[in-house]
């Protein structure tokens, strides 16, 4: 587990790692490029690459911090992956189940596998379950299928890379709504107004809105050399989270 530099978390926990595309978000994942460092850095866990691979010594990891602490589940790949098992996914979840003190943050972009899977079984109540949403035709209809996990405590979109206007979204049963740019050397631009359709919507449906980051282009439409962190999105910084947690 490793301490994280993401703004909406605090730690990441990567029971599973390696994963592959499916829409044009993973165009540019940022997961793969990391891969790529550690295996050249020798870096325990990453002997297969980028290859999908369970790691159940590392099931008991949260078990070992008893401090209250957010974690994001695989950063470094997507736990409802195809090849991911049931019972391997039933066993991330006991640990989340034993561990009541602490937060799990689990983002898919597999939305389709959730309510079959959470049709006899329950959203442990200290898991935020969310779906990536970066464009209309692959983002948007995991909206729906996410609302159907109606166990989950807290369902969030995490819509990064934002790579196009998404339209109307119905928010109902969605408790939390992040959006950010994309960033690193072959980044796509996202413009103020699709950031700001989605603000506006967040904002009228009375959901939680957290703005990460314009990524590699600024507010103004002009590539950066460096990241651009700033928050700032129609005069204000937007940093709402649905529930108050240890860093909030």
């Amino acid at each position: 587990m490793a301490e994280s530099s993401i703004e909406w978390t605090e730690h990441t926990w990567n029971p599973v790692t390696g994963c592959t595309k499916v829409s044009p978000g993973c165009k540019h994942c940022y997961a793969e490029t990391m891969s790529r460092r550690l295996v050249a850095m020798g870096a325990a866990g990453y002997e297969n690459g980028f290859k999908l691979t369970m790691h159940p010594e590392r099931l008991n990891q949260p078990l070992k911090r008893k401090a209250a602490t957010t974690y994001f589940v695989n950063s470094m790949s997507d736990l409802f992956h195809e090849e991911v098992t049931d019972a391997f996914i039933d066993q991330v979840l006991d640990v989340c189940r034993r561990t009541p003190q602490h937060t799990y943050q689990v983002l898919t972009k597999r939305a389709e596998r959730l309510p079959k899977f959470f049709e006899r079984r329950q959203v442990p109540p200290n898991v935020w379950l969310g779906v990536s949403v970066e464009d209309r035709k692959y983002g948007v209809p995991r909206i729906a299928e996410l609302q159907k996990v109606k166990s989950a405590a807290v369902r969030f979109l995490s819509v990064e890379p934002l790579l196009e206007d998404v339209g109307k979204l119905d928010l109902r049963g969605i408790h939390w709504v992040i959006v950010g740019g994309e960033s690193g050397a072959s980044a796509r631009p996202m413009k103020s107004a699709w950031a700001d359709n989605v603000r506006t919507q967040a904002v009228a449906q009375g959901v939680a809105f957290f703005f990460k980051q314009w990524g590699a282009y600024g507010p103004d439409g002009v590539r950066r050399s460096k990241k651009v962190n700033g928050r700032e999105l129609s005069g204000r910084r937007w940093d709402e989270f649905p529930i108050r947690v240890a860093h909030a």
